[in-house]
């Protein structure tokens, strides 16, 4: 009987370069001895026409399963995609990652070329599973029996895209930090970034007048999931001015000026144009302040390599992010041949329906501006659909009180969302209800579900398909889960 040594070293010369539509080139296949949580397993590495680089994980005991696990940020860094922990090998998935096709960030990869783009956009991901599916059967010898999709931010806008695109991929797509319209949502990080700083690019509020605001936020809606804790249920429903605020002769210390309540007024809303017409279904929530400041210095960079290299036509390398002309520019960028290649707010998903695909999508309320635009793509989504019970039945968003982007924060940002959608794809278990921890840790990108026993979880919530959020029951621990209850708008 072959042994896994003997089936990887096989592997390595395995041609698929007659691959229909993915032409492929295995590079290396080498096993890898077992490590902590990581199973012994061949890893296999190579390219899809012309340049997709991969990683493709096939585990010593194969549950049956494949998975493609999204990219982040511009991509272009294949070993941190590889290390990050979401990728189940330890769960017996055979686990596929790419680099979209090209290496390095900064934009300057995309820079007039349209290949590289259109392997961003949307070919990348299809191809991996094209390829990656061919090599896991050719390698355990059946296909898989169920293939999933899981990523965040730019990982999620090739999950949308999958569904919207390639609906015959994947039985189940889970996207987190969900990055709708691109191009918008870019823009909307330049309208921050500009809201928040004077003419000279100074800040206009220091950290400690972005943590007044938040806790100001808290002192008028914090309660209303039933528990003063820190956490809004649902910030749509927060109505605060941050006119409260203002400086005045009775108030002369913790307080903000009329150009500091305009610049949080402005984040608010969203971009508009000098006439005052809207841009985007809108800005950042209330109670997402005490972040500003953080996504302020590591937002920055990702506008400036899109607007510069990655848009058609580019900006070009001296365009810095005072250059946007709301006025113009959104016409210019927000053009067909751009969203062509990168768009992924197509709402009519009747074809991935119809192939019995499951979607879900996840959203921390603290993250900079994407709650509201991707509240506004699943509203459109349930209107083309034909309404909540013809969207629901393959397509769920849930809201993540206090949590961050893809993970971390102060909310029940751990959860199990692949168990949940296996249970959905393989045995109709619709998630009417979620789990989610709020687990103590350094890091939570490390965290591999199923979480431990021992794993230290500070309190548990519902998550309930929106539009519902939990509300306390009014009586037992307010750490538990089963003491909540669902609410709707």
């Amino acid at each position: 009987m072959s042994t896994q040594a003997d089936m990887c070293k096989t592997l390595a010369a395995s041609v698929f370069t007659d691959m229909k539509d993915a032409p492929t080139q295995i590079s290396s296949a080498e096993l890898i001895e077992p490590s902590g949580d990581e199973p012994s397993h061949c890893r296999v590495r190579g390219y899809i026409w012309p340049q997709i680089g991969f990683e493709l994980k096939l585990p010593d005991i194969w549950n049956g399963k494949f998975i493609e696990i999204g990219s982040g940020g511009e991509g272009g860094e294949l070993s941190l995609q590889v290390a990050a922990s979401w990728c189940p090998t330890h769960r017996g998935y055979a686990c596929i990652v790419t680099d979209l096709g090209h290496t390095g960030i900064g934009g300057l990869w995309a820079y007039n070329n349209l290949q590289a783009m259109v392997d961003y956009g949307y070919r990348a991901a299809h191809v991996a599973a094209v390829a990656g599916k061919a090599i896991t059967e050719h390698y355990y010898g059946r296909p898989p029996n169920y293939s999933y999709f899981q990523g965040c931010s730019t990982g999620s806008r090739q999950a949308l895209v999958e569904a919207q695109r390639f609906p015959w991929d994947f039985n189940g797509i889970i996207a987190a930090g969900v990055w709708i319209d691109e191009t918008i949502s870019t823009m909307t990080l330049v309208w921050g970034s500009r809201a928040l700083k004077d003419e000279t690019g100074k800040p206009l509020l220091s950290e400690e007048d972005f943590q007044m605001v938040r806790q100001a936020v808290l002192q008028r809606c914090d309660l209303d999931d039933g528990v003063k804790d820190g956490l809004i249920g649902n910030p749509l429903r927060c109505r605060f001015d941050p006119a409260v605020l203002r400086c005045s002769e009775q108030r002369k210390e913790v307080c903000l000026t009329d150009r500091q309540i305009e610049a949080v007024r402005k984040v608010y809303e969203g971009p508009t144009t000098s006439t005052g017409v809207k841009l985007s279904a809108g800005g950042s929530v209330p109670g997402t302040e005490h972040l500003w400041n953080h996504y302020l210095g590591g937002l920055e960079r990702w506008p400036k390599a899109y607007f510069r290299g990655m848009v058609i036509p580019p900006a070009g390398f001296q365009w810095d992010l005072n250059d946007f002309d709301f006025d113009r520019d959104y016409k210019r960028f927000f053009n067909g041949m751009q969203e062509s290649l990168v768009n992924d707010n197509n709402p009519d998903l009747r074809m991935f329906k119809n192939a019995g695909g499951k979607l879900m999508l996840y959203v921390g309320w603290n993250e900079w501006s994407l709650p509201k635009r991707v509240i506004d793509y699943h509203d459109t989504v349930e209107k083309t659909m034909g309404g909540p019970a013809a969207t629901r039945d393959f397509f769920r968003l849930f809201m993540i009180p206090g949590a961050n982007h893809c993970s971390g924060g102060e909310g029940p940002f751990a959860v199990d969302f692949l168990s949940y959608m296996e249970a959905w794809v393989e045995r109709g278990q619709a998630p009417d209800m979620m789990i989610g921890a709020h687990v103590q840790t350094d890091n939570p990108w490390l965290l591999k579900f199923p979480l431990r026993p021992e794993t230290p979880i500070s309190f548990t919530r519902p998550l309930y398909p929106y539009p519902l959020w939990a509300m306390y029951r009014g009586r037992g621990d307010t750490s538990k889960a089963e003491n909540f209850k669902p609410v709707g708008q």
